[in-house]
This record gives C-alpha cells, sequence and structure tokens, in this order.
C-alpha cells in the first residue's frame, strides 16, 4: 500500500436503554470495500436473529431483504449509514462511514527509520 485507500470503517454498540450507563462498543471491523463493509452486519444480524423477539427478528430481516441494498448505494454514494434494532430494552446499532486508511511503516529492516533499530523490547516480570 503506497498511498492512502478508501475503505469503511464498522462498529457494533449496543445500549441498555432500561440503565443510565453509556453505549458499549462491541465490535469493530475494517472494510475495503461496501459490500464487505454490509455483509460484515448482514452476517451479525443472520447470527444473532434466532435469539432477538419477534420484532427485532422482522427488524433484522426487513433490513436484510428489503434496506441492504439502499445501505450499499448510499455507502458507494460515501455516505454514512446505521442499521439499529431494539431488543428487550438493549439497543443494537452497527455504523458504517466511509474513510481514508493511511499506509503504515512495512516491517521490514530495509525501509524502517533509523531510530527504529534502537528500541529493544525488554521482558516483562
Amino acid at each position: 500500500m503506497n498511498g492512502p485507500t478508501h475503505g469503511y470503517w464498522c462498529e457494533c454498540w449496543t445500549e441498555n436503554l432500561t440503565s443510565p450507563e453509556p453505549p458499549a462498543l462491541r465490535a469493530s471491523f475494517d472494510a475495503y470495500s461496501a459490500p464487505q463493509a454490509d455483509r460484515w452486519v448482514a452476517i451479525a444480524l443472520r447470527t444473532i436473529s434466532p435469539a432477538l423477539d419477534s420484532d427485532a427478528s422482522d427488524e433484522a430481516w426487513t433490513w436484510l431483504y428489503d434496506e441492504r441494498a439502499e445501505t450499499r448505494r448510499a455507502l458507494l454514494r460515501s455516505e454514512q449509514c446505521t442499521v439499529t434494532i431494539k431488543h428487550a430494552g438493549l439497543r443494537i446499532t452497527w455504523s458504517i462511514w466511509p474513510v481514508l486508511f493511511l499506509p503504515l511503516a512495512h516491517r521490514q529492516d530495509a525501509e524502517l527509520l533509523a531510530c527504529a533499530n534502537a528500541f529493544k523490547p525488554q521482558p516483562t516480570d
């Protein structure tokens, strides 16, 4: 990777609607295409749908069959997307937004900065 690469940053958050606790980040994923990003959400929804109450399961399958294509089109237009379902006092939200991934230094000695060779890992107790 020589320069910035277009991609999508994906996160899954849960929020207990009956508690004052703040939302919690449950998962994140770096996708390099719109299909890969919406597939991440689709796999999660298919995986959890058997455990959801009937209303939440209906929300999940509605997105999978009716709204997923629009999510992908929005991502291709570089728009942020969210998918949210509510289950038994819990709100689960998947967010996807376009990003630029910056390249990192390669891990080959010839390409590392001189100071990198001065770092020597120390054993831990």
